[in-house]
């Protein structure tokens, strides 16, 4: 029987509690009879608004950094 890749972390670290997170939603999903397309648009979706607010707060930082080598 394959080992699930959840004891490759140690027990309650970051790494095994991100991974349980994952896994858990990821269940849900599929024990839910989810499309596979809503997932992966789900998913998408997700990257796509971290990206925009990491684009956004990028931008914020380079015009106070603008603004203070101007000054």
């Amino acid at each position: 029987m394959k080992q699930p890749i959840i004891m490759h972390y140690k027990p309650y670290s970051p790494e095994w509690h991100r991974y349980r997170y994952l896994k858990e939603a990821l269940d849900k999903y599929l024990d839910d009879y989810v499309e596979n397309d809503v997932i992966r648009d789900d998913i998408l979706s997700i990257l796509e608004s971290r990206s925009e607010s990491a684009m956004a707060e990028f931008n914020r930082i380079s015009e106070l950094e603008a603004k203070l080598r101007n000054d």
